[in-house]
């Protein structure tokens, strides 16, 4: 009786347990490659891919983004043999192929129905012959298949099982277009999103170009780690001693095994030829450089102890400096997309200049104008108040005229980074200090908007030094004016002569 019972609950049961998952006849993409094409090299890079892209198929995984250095073998085997190995298990999966441009697109997926019209019997898959385009094709008696579009392209009333982006940008011209990184985003929020089934995947594939492209921008905008983020360096740049690791095991400074058969001196020619802005970007996954640039990290200097008192009043008080200002650089749009609005205070003391205080935030044109005023009364020595004038800050300028003494318009000469390769030498000089993270959280961030200008996502912090150490540094010596006195220099001379050769 009670074995009778027991066998009908297991029996029951059963009928719930979820079903197993289909047998593959290869167990990743890369093995369904090599029998495909006996060409197919496949290197440690390929085979951590093939794993990721295996935990995307068994769903440990529903959000995968991989940067890899340029024609290393990331297209064909994401965007090609990872949807045919996917088709041959689950012919019902509808799969999006998307790409900078629809051509581009399409190229895949003409490759992939070929592919299964030519190996029909290995793949045990067959094109419907009454949907049978390159750019969009259905499996023989499936609703599964392939539909391939630009970024520019529309996705309606397709559902997306999964989806694959495979370059968004062409280019590096394409990708420092602010109208095409909004393009991109558009489709990603307007056009990608909406179209994602229930359990949809993504995996996303691109050489990286700037910090705030779409992988920079989706990584930022990740608050709960959804993302997968796989990125294989050309050159191994982790740091032991302070517990980083390679994603392939490497020791720092080993090459990538590459899948064209690069040699060593070969890619030591190819970091040469680039220059290490494009080598940090493409080739290290990495588009703040880590050197080069305008700026260089090691330049900065920094100063511990402030070099203030802080009166009853909660004003600031500067001691012992030959000059105080703010600078200013406002683009007051407030929204999550515009520039930030920046005020600087900063100090000379003799030829050395110092950061004191800053002020960054997205602020509507009320809140500008409220900060400052809030700045120049904790600063009041910072008499001279330097402000672009350009639109945001002319508006500024003429609405507290009457209320903030010394708003200074300053009408910007050349290019962004014309004005910061100008003043870029006193930085290299050792003549700029900025305040230890102990005096100033934000410091951090400001270094890394200077490493990566004018690559970098914003400048507006850029914009405020540059125009704060002209007028400190740069002006004055241009003019001939002198930043020491004479009985200073007696002092630095301290008995010494100076010889007439």
């Amino acid at each position: 009786m009670t074995t009778a019972l027991l066998s009908a609950w297991e029996y029951a049961a059963r009928q719930f347990e979820p079903p197993k998952p289909p047998e593959r006849k290869w167990a990743t993409p890369g093995a369904l490659a090599c029998q495909l094409d006996r060409t197919t090299v496949q290197t440690p890079a390929l085979e951590l891919i093939d794993a990721a892209l295996v935990d995307v198929a068994e769903g440990r995984c529903d959000r995968l983004m991989i940067s890899v250095p340029p024609q290393e073998g990331k297209s064909v085997r994401i965007s090609r043999r990872f949807p045919e190995w996917l088709l041959t298990t689950n012919p019902e999966l509808r799969l999006a192929i998307v790409s900078y441009a629809h051509g581009v697109a399409r190229r895949h997926g003409r490759a992939i129905r070929d592919d299964i019209t030519n190996h029909s019997e290995l793949l045990g898959l067959t094109v419907n012959p009454n949907s049978s385009a390159a750019h969009e094709w259905e499996v023989q008696g499936h609703q599964g298949g392939v539909y391939c579009v630009g970024i520019k392209g529309s996705l309606t009333s397709r559902p997306v099982d999964g989806l694959i982006v495979d370059d968004p940008y062409k280019d590096g011209e394409q990708a420092d277009s602010d109208a095409w990184r909004e393009t991109v985003r558009d489709f990603w929020t307007e056009v990608a999103i909406p179209r994602l089934g229930p359990g949809a995947f993504v995996v996303i594939v691109q050489t990286r170009w700037r910090d705030d492209d779409l992988s920079g921008w989706l990584k930022d905008e990740d608050v709960t780690g959804r993302w997968r983020v796989i990125n294989i360096p050309a050159q191994a740049d982790h740091n032991p001693a302070k517990g980083e690791t390679d994603p392939l095991g490497r020791q720092p400074g080993e090459y990538l095994l590459s899948a064209r058969g690069r040699t060593v001196a070969e890619w030591e020619t190819k970091k040469l030829e680039v220059g290490s802005r494009t080598w940090n970007a493409l080739y290290q996954g990495r588009p703040a450089p880590a050197e080069g640039g305008i700026f260089k990290r090691e330049w900065w200097r920094e100063y511990r102890d402030a070099r203030w008192i802080v009166r009853d009043d909660g004003s600031h008080w500067v001691i012992g400096a030959d000059e105080v200002c703010a600078s200013w650089d406002m683009a007051f749009k407030d929204t999550d997309a515009s520039d930030f609005v920046v005020g600087q205070v900063w100090a000379r003391f003799g030829l050395q200049a110092y950061l004191l205080d800053q002020v960054r935030g997205r602020m509507s044109f009320v809140e500008t104008r409220k900060a400052v005023k809030e700045l120049a009364a904790k600063w009041p020595q910072a008499v001279a108040k330097y402000v672009e004038d350009k639109a945001n800050g002319t508006a500024v300028i003429n609405s507290l005229a009457r209320s903030v003494a010394g708003l200074i318009p300053v009408e910007p000469e050349g290019g962004k980074a014309a004005r910061a390769s100008a003043v870029a030498p006193f930085v290299e000089a050792g003549q700029v200090f900025l305040p230890a993270p102990s005096l100033a959280p934000w410091v951090g961030a400001y270094r890394e908007e200077h490493a990566s200008f004018p690559r970098g996502s914003h400048d507006d912090q850029v914009d405020a030094t540059s125009q704060a150490l002209n007028r400190l540094l740069l002006a004055p010596l241009l003019s001939g004016d002198d930043l020491v006195e004479d009985e200073d220099l007696d002092q630095e001379l301290d008995g010494y002569e100076i010889s007439p050769y």
